[in-house]
């Protein structure tokens, strides 16, 4: 008997689906309204946003409203039409490709729609069935689903784990001598969740004992790191030895977009094999015009990251001065890490949320261990010191209720409401 395909689907709604009835539109897809910055409206209230991206506050920059604006009084939302191989391609996106090759110092650069598909296009595109990819346990959702697209073999090393890589690219090696394919190595800039740095350095290192191509996903390292932002790799002095930089726009430039940067035979290689480009719509001009302004803000403006590095520090140093667990990030990312229950973390946020204004993320099992609650912050250069010192008297306040017994006795004995 054949099953109704659906059937599956109406039963088992996902590890996170299952919540939708208890948690949708407060927990998760929340509606922040109005203008987008650190203070905005949720569910009719100001709170103070600790769950941006736009680290450099280029979204609001007068500047680059002002190119987006003018970009879309000129084209429009729909130019240029069609894929960039066929009548997608403009003078513009190959500005922005030099120039983002330039910036991250790197012989060539490609424009990509999105960064999710981007990344996972790319590592399609680089492997065979007899190549070996190796790559961090810890990665972003988007280098796993290209991961999965391959049809070879593939090892993962334990994060950031120098003896769990070496021992991973050995039997990598062995495994490729065997097939007469090559080795692609994987890892982040930054790691999203905990705000780690990817030990490229020390990867770089291994180059010298390992034959492999090296692949970065710098997402949130871009714009952030490094003396002119070219990031994790500028940081820790191995840019050169990044065979292929990716990184998003959705990050500190504010914006849609991703791009690819590595030798110009890469490359010219990925433009004419990337099927997540080949087959789509060229980026339209205004996030095209709109990254440009971005970028040449980005290259000039150094006293816009030394803001988000003050904040950044002003922050995570507050928490540590008050006995917060923010683990080893060196990066913008702020994780907070605290224990208790699931029941517990949600009536904490509705607390955050409800009585002390604030917004962020929160991080529970299954992507972190039980009874571990992750409260991510994400400081940008638009934040004040004003708003990080409400967010450090209000996490007192919090972690001694989480502490008394207080949030564990209101889950025990009702369910927060969220409507």
């Amino acid at each position: 008997m054949v099953k109704d395909l659906f059937e599956r689907i109406q039963d088992n709604k996902g590890p996170l689906g299952k919540w939708a009835s208890q948690a949708e539109g407060y927990y998760v897809f929340p509606k922040l309204e109005g203008e987008l910055g650190p203070r905005m409206q949720f569910h009719g209230k100001n709170i103070l946003n600790w769950s941006l991206n736009d680290y450099l506050g280029l979204a609001n920059h007068p500047e680059v409203r002002q190119a987006d604006t003018d970009a879309a009084i000129q084209f429009g939302a729909a130019y240029p039409m069609g894929a960039r191989m066929m009548s997608g391609h403009t003078t513009y996106h190959e500005q922005l490709e030099n120039e983002l090759a330039e910036f991250v110092m790197k012989e060539s650069a490609y424009l990509l729609n999105f960064g999710y598909q981007g990344m996972v296009s790319i590592i399609d595109a680089l492997v065979t069935k007899n190549d070996i990819i190796v790559y961090d346990v810890d990665s972003h959702a988007c280098i796993i689903d290209g991961v999965r697209l391959h049809m070879g073999k593939r090892f993962t090393y334990k994060h950031n784990d120098l003896e769990s890589m070496e021992k991973n690219l050995q039997r990598a090696t062995k495994m490729a001598e065997e097939t007469g394919g090559g080795i692609l190595f994987i890892t982040e800039g930054v790691f999203g969740m905990r705000g780690q740095q990817g030990k490229l350095k020390e990867i770089a290192e291994l180059k010298k004992k390992y034959n492999f191509r090296l692949l970065v996903d710098d997402a949130h390292g871009f714009g952030t790191l490094g003396k002119t932002g070219a990031g994790a790799g500028e940081e820790q002095g191995v840019q050169d030895q990044i065979d292929v930089y990716f990184s998003t726009f959705a990050k500190s430039m504010a914006n849609i977009g991703a791009f690819v940067a590595a030798d110009k035979t890469v490359i010219d290689y990925l433009k004419y094999n990337l099927r997540s480009q080949m087959f789509a719509k060229a980026l339209p001009m205004i996030q095209t015009i709109g990254s440009l302004k971005r970028l040449e803000l980005l290259r000039k403006s150094s006293a816009i990251k030394d803001k988000l590095w003050e904040n950044v520090n002003a922050l995570q140093n507050g928490l540590r001065e008050k006995g917060f667990n923010i683990g080893d990030t060196n990066t913008c990312i702020t994780p907070v890490y605290l224990e208790g229950s699931i029941p517990e973390a949600m009536v904490m946020v509705n607390d955050l949320r409800e009585n002390y204004g604030i917004f962020l993320s929160i991080v529970v099992y299954p992507v972190i261990p039980k009874g571990i609650i992750l409260l991510r912050m994400i400081p940008t250069a638009s934040h004040t010191l004003e708003d990080i010192n409400e967010t450090l008297t209000a996490f007192e306040a919090i972690r001694e209720k989480l502490t008394n017994g207080t949030y564990k006795e209101i889950a025990e004995r009702t369910t927060v409401d969220v409507s």
